[in-house]
């Protein structure tokens, strides 16, 4: 087990765990929760025996081999599916070696060659590729360069390698950060399979709830256990804080605006699926209140001054880039949709898929290649782009980049839009360069709604941030009374946000009438269907008149195989109605009063003898009944 006992972990003055102690035992899913800065990655820094503690000791088992993703990449001349196998550097050792023995030593080749059996040489490329193939990776790009791929990609091989690495303990720092969401869910599927001990930081809260089974908050220098996934840990917190008789007060203000804003939603949402599950992630935020009172990150979008009924239109447009000198590449076409006041869509797709080719269009960042946009008079857009960060001056604090957008503005009413976005006292004089990812996400945001808006284009606006400021941010959108597009891959934040979806899916969009959980099944019937093609491309041409023979076969085997087992399930299914009839009138006995009297004073011990070997029998056959229809099933 990984055991820490009283673990001092300081980052310059500041104190990230003090006298700390906690226990990680083999197998189990931790999840590392806790405010940007609070030193979850140093914690992993640690465990990686990168730094040293500045007091106490954390100790891991001598035998236990450690994976984790890269950050810096080297060798990325190499090939996808080859930098992939890298990872398992035993396999790799044992390979090198067995290049450099001669023909004359037969003994050592002997040995290696079982040594490579052992260490799953010959199936080595087979699993890359799977790995690849389930972090989004086509065929055709397994034998690329990894220097060939965007820095996003590029994290995605990363993992792939760390997956593929044999190891006990795998340490993963937001892993989610570059996939979208059908690599998210295979990856979710994937490490439910891992054998190992899994460490687990991430602020995308479903993906977290789903992988963690144990979770340590960083709380006050300390590493609180709460058990089970972070749902479970943010109700029992929340009941914690609760019983803060200090903090009731205010905790019941933010309870009770909560709740008047859930129940007007309640009362005008439409029948669709993705609105009612809003409800019930509403209902949980309620529920969770005093939460966001403890974290004091309080962000309000402030209300569109107009919000037009009919905001924009796009009409059999084809939408993608201009490419000098040469043809157009085109990634949408026969675009026709409308966005009304007060719509609130979500956009999905895989990566690639055209979802920010959308949002730029709408943006008015592109234009379209053909067709035509329509916005209404009156039409305000907020724009967050992922790489909305890049624009901000590093020099300047954020009051000063408020005056170059508001010049005529008195101080104190930037300051207090400031505040509403969590900078407050000496910090909004503060230069913008050592901000925290989520500090200038937050920045960023506040500048962008500042002309009040009546349609926010959001892509990816909840990457940089942490979890506390997820939720402030999905707080405040549930309540924008402006129309939302949304693309994201926090399954919570859309959740909280959205109640309808569009799907982006070979060069179209169309909308989609399902919640989250219906994409997810979209997504699987999509790729069945997508491998079954592509087994159907490459298999040869078959010979109908065999394969129908071979059919005949199989289904005559089949039923050669299930009759004994329905003969079984028949024999058992008669046991189990004669033990429930013969059950069902000792239970009448039993609960008779008179049975307790001289009357059956002789027979009563042997009856109830019978009722408890009756009982027994039954479970043994509704137990071998269920095996044997598992059976059946699996046939």
């Amino acid at each position: 087990m990984i055991r820490a006992t009283g673990l001092t972990l300081r980052r310059g003055v500041k104190v990230l765990l003090e006298d700390a102690e906690f226990v990680v035992h083999p197998g189990e899913r931790v999840g590392f929760v806790g405010k940007n800065g609070a030193g979850k990655s140093s914690l992993f820094a640690l465990l990686q025996g990168q730094i040293d503690p500045d007091a106490g000791s954390l100790d891991i088992p001598a035998a236990w081999r450690l994976a984790s993703v890269e950050q810096i990449l080297h060798d990325t001349d190499r090939a996808a599916r080859e930098f992939v196998i890298d990872g398992d550097r035993h396999l790799r050792d044992l390979q090198a070696q067995r290049a450099a023995l001669g023909p004359d030593q037969g003994q050592q080749i002997a040995e290696l060659e079982s040594a490579l059996v052992e260490a799953e040489a010959w199936s080595a490329p087979s699993r890359a590729e799977q790995l690849l193939a389930g972090l989004g990776f086509a065929p055709d790009e397994w034998t690329r360069p990894v220097a060939s791929f965007s820095g996003g990609w590029q994290m995605r091989i990363a993992l792939a390698r760390a997956l593929m690495a044999p190891s006990d303990l795998l340490l993963l720092d937001e892993p989610t950060n570059h996939l979208d969401l059908d690599a998210m869910l295979w990856l979710e599927r994937w490490l439910g399979s891992y054998p190992g001990t899994v460490l687990l930081i991430s602020h995308d809260t479903e993906f977290l709830d789903a992988v963690a089974r144990t979770i340590l908050h960083f709380e006050h220098g300390k590493l609180i256990r709460y058990k089970g996934g972070y749902e479970d840990f943010l109700e029992q917190r929340a009941e914690r804080l609760r019983q803060n008789q200090l903090a009731r007060q205010k905790q019941a203000r933010e309870t009770a605006h909560l709740q008047a804003f859930i129940d007007r939603f309640k009362a005008k949402a439409s029948k669709a699926k993705q609105a009612q599950s809003r409800v019930k992630a509403l209902s949980r935020m309620q529920t969770l209140a005093p939460l966001a009172v403890e974290s004091g990150i309080d962000i309000q979008l402030p209300d569109p001054i107009q919000t037009p009924d009919v905001l924009l239109r796009m009409e059999d447009a084809t939408l993608g880039y201009a490419v000098a000198d040469g043809a157009p590449r085109t990634i949408l076409k026969d675009v026709s949709l409308m966005v009304r006041g007060g719509s609130r869509i979500g956009i999905l797709g895989v990566n690639g898929a055209g979802k920010s080719t959308l949002v730029k269009t709408l943006a008015r960042e592109l234009n379209p290649l053909a067709g035509q946009i329509q916005p209404a008079k009156g039409l305000e857009i907020g724009y967050f782009a992922q790489q909305q960060l890049d624009v901000l001056d590093p020099e300047s604090s954020p009051l000063q980049h408020f005056a170059r957008i508001a010049p005529d503005t008195r101080e104190q009413e930037l300051r207090n839009m400031l505040g509403r976005f969590g900078f407050g006292g000496d910090m909004v004089n503060q230069p913008v360069a050592p901000f925290s990812g989520g500090e200038k996400a937050r920045l960023a945001l506040a500048l962008i709604v500042w002309r009040k808006p009546n349609l926010l284009l959001l892509d990816e606006p909840s990457n940089h941030l942490d979890v506390d400021t997820r939720e402030a941010l999905a707080r405040a959108l549930a309540e924008f009374p402006g129309s939302v597009l949304l693309v994201s891959h926090d399954r919570h934040l859309l959740r909280t946000t959205v109640d309808t979806f569009w799907i982006v899916a070979d060069g179209h969009i169309q909308p989609f009438d399902g919640d989250l959980e219906d994409y997810r099944d979209w997504l699987q019937q999509r790729q069945t269907q997508q491998n079954q093609a592509a087994r159907a491309s490459a298999a040869p041409t078959p010979d109908r008149k065999a394969q129908r023979r071979e059919e005949a076969q199989a289904r005559q085997q089949l039923a050669a195989r299930r009759k004994p087992l329905e003969t079984r399930l028949k024999k058992i299914e008669d046991t189990m109605a004669s033990a429930q009839t013969r059950l069902a009138a000792l239970d009448a006995l039993i609960a008779d009063p008179a049975f307790y009297t001289d009357a059956h004073k002789d027979d009563r011990p042997a009856l109830l003898a019978e009722h408890g070997e009756l009982s027994k029998t039954l479970q043994s056959a509704e137990e071998e009944w269920l095996d044997i229809q598992t059976e059946i099933e699996a046939l």
